[in-house]
């Protein structure tokens, strides 16, 4: 049974939003942190946002800042991806993942998919006119 499960892909036009969400089972703040990836044929899993549990500080890839923001719902051990003015660019599958073992910098999860412990099964972003 996998630790965290995300919904809420889905196809959008350009400019659209979509929120993902990723739920956990277990406290999230059991984890040192948790973020998203993005995955596109041929290309590697890149990082698209992570936050760090005890310190709530953030990361984005440069292309999405002020376009999404990653936040956290700790009654409900939910974190949540909130995508707006989405580009075709952002089109991949996007994966919640976590990690258990000390995070020091909230980039080190992000920059560098091996840094996760626990992944989700995906979930769908198409944004297309």
């Amino acid at each position: 049974q996998s630790q965290l499960v995300e919904s809420g892909g889905g196809s959008v036009q350009p400019g659209g939003s979509l929120t993902l969400s990723c739920v956990g089972s277990r406290n999230i703040l059991d984890y040192a942190g948790i973020g998203w990836f993005r995955q596109v044929p041929g290309r590697e899993r890149e990082g698209i946002s992570c936050i760090r549990s005890s310190s709530g500080s953030t990361y984005y890839k440069e292309s999405v800042k002020g376009r999404f923001t990653i936040s956290r719902d700790n009654a409900k051990n939910t974190v949540y991806l909130h995508m707006n003015n989405l580009k075709a660019e952002d089109t991949g599958v996007y994966y919640c993942a976590a990690r258990i073992r000390d995070l020091f910098i909230v980039q080190a999860m992000c920059m560098n998919a091996n840094e996760a412990d626990y992944w989700g099964q995906g979930t769908r972003v198409t944004v297309s006119s």
